[in-house]
């Protein structure tokens, strides 16, 4: 069993007008592939994904915060990863249905802005090449909660992914 770093399961208000935002995907997947929850997954349920998602059934999900996914079923999450840190301050991830992965921000804030440059989750950890396009309604939502300057997408993910460069290969430890 993994010790939990983090026993938050409150919802936060940021992710609950996140969850009642609208996110276009596209005819041609132009768009933002990401439907928010209004709440977490269970710890139940965020066991038993991360169980089949690494086929290690000795693990529990307790170090995740399920709030979303896309369209293949892949999961957005806070990962609870920084001992004694607010649930607010840990990192956003993407874990795909097929075995993607990524960091998308150091932080909720900083999460709030890549989804007013235009990026969900999946793109943020997936494809970071792609355009941006802002989206003014996000903007304005993330104006009102976050804590961070507003940076590009580009700029933000990058540094998650530099701080947290192992996130992958750690993954892979936890495999089965």
């Amino acid at each position: 069993m993994m010790e939990t770093i983090c026993d938050d399961r409150r919802f936060p208000a940021a992710l609950a007008d996140v969850a009642r935002a609208e996110f276009v995907y596209g005819d041609e997947g132009e768009g933002v592939d990401f439907e928010p929850y209004d709440a977490f997954d269970s710890a139940e349920e965020t066991t038993d994904w991360l169980r089949h998602w690494t086929g290690n059934h000795e693990l529990d999900g307790g170090d995740y915060r399920v709030f979303g996914q896309d369209g293949t079923g892949g999961l957005a999450a806070i990962w609870c990863v920084r001992p004694g840190r607010p649930l607010a301050e840990q990192p956003v991830v993407f874990m795909g249905s097929e075995g993607e992965r990524g960091v998308v921000a150091r932080n909720l804030s900083d999460f709030l802005w890549v989804l007013a440059d235009g990026f969900g989750p999946a793109e943020a950890a997936l494809y970071l090449e792609r355009e941006a396009r802002p989206d003014a309604a996000l903007a304005e939502l993330a104006e009102r909660h976050a804590t961070s300057p507003r940076r590009t997408a580009r700029e933000i993910i990058t540094e998650a992914q530099v701080e947290f460069a192992t996130f992958s290969d750690d993954l892979d430890e936890l495999c089965r």
